[in-house]
């Protein structure tokens, strides 16, 4: 897809783009120029709610009341 860049340096993200990487109004994109060519990688950057709610109940399994060798142990046996 291509698009223009205005005066103002702006670009407008193409809707079909945005909509496939979820992106919403307020996230950053991160844009870094690639070294020996004429390109630019753009790293979608969410909002930090949105990085919240993705890391919400990630820590469970990490709690206290699980012993993780074990389970380790009980897996690797179990592969053979």
């Amino acid at each position: 897809m291509v698009t223009t860049v205005t005066q103002k340096n702006t670009v407008t993200i193409p809707a079909e783009v945005g909509r496939k990487l979820g992106i919403k109004p307020g996230w950053k994109l991160d844009w870094q120029p690639v070294e020996g060519r004429e390109e630019i990688l753009v790293r979608v950057i969410p909002s930090r709610g949105e990085l919240a709610l993705r890391l919400l109940g990630a820590s469970r399994k990490y709690s206290p009341d699980r012993d993780a060798v074990a389970e380790l142990v009980a897996e690797r046996t179990a592969e053979g």
